[in-house]
């Protein structure tokens, strides 16, 4: 499935939850991920993440497509990493 990833975490912890995101999903724009992920995967991207999370004060959300092809996407301005070139 294709998964978009956002992430609100305090800064103290941030940094570990870039290198996570980055172990599964391409990085977008700042705190912003997306990628084909299967259902196990996501699941160890969830649980290492509520791991590394304070549910009190961080969040994550996920948008889940079953492909990507469902996505249209839009980009206005400066487009921080282009992923475009990834097969």
């Amino acid at each position: 499935m294709y998964i978009i990833l956002v992430y609100d975490i305090e800064e103290k912890r941030v940094g570990k939850m870039l290198k996570l995101c980055r172990r599964y999903l391409n990085w977008i724009q700042n705190s912003v991920f997306e990628g084909e992920l299967t259902d196990a995967k996501l699941k160890e991207l969830v649980h290492s993440a509520r791991s590394i999370m304070d549910t009190e004060k961080d969040s994550i959300i996920l948008f889940k497509m079953r492909q990507q092809s469902w996505l249209e996407k839009t980009i206005i301005g400066l487009e921080k990493n282009d992923t475009d070139n990834f097969i």
